[in-house]
């Protein structure tokens, strides 16, 4: 078989996990550090999660925002360096706990900093043209958002905009526009240096894959600033939520509480809300995973006076219509379709022809066949995989493949040391090992799994809301010398560096 397509790896590892002395990691050193250490191991993507403002339970796939970024992550030693704050500001942060996020107490100590920076920046009058020029180019949403987070911070202290007197209108907007110019400010601190980082990766041969969730936050300026693409009620209330039906692991299903979308609305005007919503991540990064693709063919839709998914129906999107009009306004998308679960024939159809890979989750492939013996057939597992995927050990959702295993019954334990020819010691690279040397186009590798971490790195158990679920942090220099060349040896003999064999050719002539 001849190989003519470039094989790509990289690392999942967002940025709030980069420990700082400021309790979060951010845009500042130690990031630049991490794309370095990334670089030298000749992978070529950096994987985040979404970026968006996060709100109660510190999910960043229940933002605030699908438009704007995360003001936590504005690095505060820039704004020093700028004017806008002192050196005495951030000298002092308080004694933040290490290995782990404690949200709370990085809002109470960061954001006052963050608005005293932003008055700073007005008084000062610098940069004028660019801000101004920001603002314009951002005017579909910033309004909106700023507006909403004056209202959010300073009057209702609730973002269930639901309960609030003063509902989305031109009137709401111009009452509020002078308060609001402080949130518009962050976001343009958060561009500016977000962007500075991204290009710093692209320079160094690293492109940042990025992530939105295919629903938006209920309590978000998406759906105060658009109620009307989303289905409700005569009195104006939601009327349907998302979730998935009732199945082996849940007998009641799964109450996302995610308002679904009126897609009728959206074709209506051209899906234009979801052209600039995809136009805005393409800012933020130079590939797109999508969460829950599978809800452009068709999503389950419950009522939203329903406690459980258990009554919820199946109802039909316009994914090919979607699909085309994206491809009509920004051309073709570099994409990657999460369609883990349940996949129907027309959801498999959707995928392959806008030419989107898939993904597939290691972890997932070790099971039985029904008298017990390993299911050698499972699409998990390495050997059955196709080119068009993004291959994982685990995603942000699962354990760490060192808490895996370490779960696993004896049996499995052994099944597992027989498929990847391993000790226990050894567990966690063979898995890598055999992950880089499949047939998948990407392979991507969380940073826990190459520190070989247990459960205490998870960053997130799906269904349960708790201090531990995205706080995850890490010092670093952890990721040392060797791990970067055990990593580095992967990415060589797995030729997965981002270049065809002619252009590695070309690459040593030179």
């Amino acid at each position: 078989m001849e190989i003519t397509e470039a094989r790509y790896s990289g690392i999942l590892f967002h940025i709030t996990s980069i420990q700082t002395e400021y309790g979060i990691g951010d845009m500042g050193q130690n990031a630049y550090r991490f794309v370095d250490k990334l670089a030298l191991t000749g992978a070529t993507l950096w994987q985040i999660l979404p970026l968006g403002p996060t709100g109660y339970g510190n999910s960043p796939y229940a933002a605030r925002s699908t438009f704007a970024g995360n003001e936590l992550l504005i690095d505060l030693k820039e704004l020093a360096q700028e004017g806008y704050l002192t050196k005495e500001d951030i000298a002092f942060p308080p004694a933040f706990p290490e290995g782990h996020v404690d949200f709370d107490a990085v809002r109470a100590y960061k954001l006052p900093l963050l608005k005293k920076a932003a008055k700073e920046f007005l008084l000062s009058r610098k940069h004028r043209t660019d801000y101004r020029k920001f603002k314009q180019e951002n005017a579909f949403w910033l309004d909106g958002y700023a507006v909403f987070m004056t209202l959010y911070d300073e009057k209702y202290h609730d973002a269930r905009w639901m309960l609030w007197e003063d509902k989305y209108s031109e009137e709401t907007l111009k009452k509020y526009s002078r308060q609001a110019e402080i949130y518009r400010v962050l976001q343009y601190f958060f561009l500016k240096q977000w962007l500075r980082l991204r290009h710093y990766a692209n320079r160094h041969g690293i492109r940042i894959i990025g992530d939105i969730p295919i629903f938006v936050g209920a309590d978000s300026a998406d759906t105060w600033s658009n109620i009307q693409l989303f289905k409700t009620n005569a009195k104006g209330e939601y009327s349907a939520v998302s979730g998935v039906p009732p199945d082996n692991f849940s007998a009641t299903g799964q109450r996302w509480g995610n308002p679904v979308y009126n897609w009728k609305k959206h074709q209506e005007d051209g899906f234009s809300w979801w052209v600039e919503r995809i136009r805005k991540q393409l800012e933020f990064c130079d590939i797109i995973r999508i969460d829950h693709f599978r809800g452009f063919d068709a999503y389950w839709e419950v009522p939203a006076s329903c406690p459980t998914a258990e009554e919820g129906k199946w109802v039909k999107a316009p994914g090919k219509a979607f699909f085309k009009v994206l491809e009509e306004k920004l051309g073709k998308l570099p994409i990657i379709a999460e369609d883990l679960g349940f996949m129907t024939d027309s959801v498999n159809e959707l995928r392959k022809s806008n030419n989107l890979p898939g993904m597939k989750i290691f972890q997932f492939g070790f099971t039985r066949l029904p008298d017990g013996s390993f299911n050698a057939w499972d699409t998990f597992l390495p050997h059955n995989w196709e080119e068009d995927f993004a291959a994982y050990p685990g995603t942000h959702d699962n354990e760490t493949l060192r808490g895996w295993y370490e779960n696993q019954d004896e049996g499995m334990k052994h099944i597992v040391r027989e498929y990847l020819a391993s000790s226990d010691e050894e567990i966690v690279w063979s898995f890598l090992r055999a992950l880089m040397l499949s047939h998948a186009q990407y392979a991507i590798v969380p940073l826990q799994d190459i520190l070989g971490l247990g459960n205490e790195a998870r960053m997130n158990t799906p269904s349960t809301c708790n201090d531990k679920n995205w706080s995850w942090m890490v010092d670093i220099d952890r990721f040392d010398d060797w791990a970067i060349a055990r990593f580095a040896h992967l990415v060589k003999i797995s030729g997965r560096n981002g270049r065809t064999f002619e252009q590695e050719l070309k690459r040593i002539k030179k």
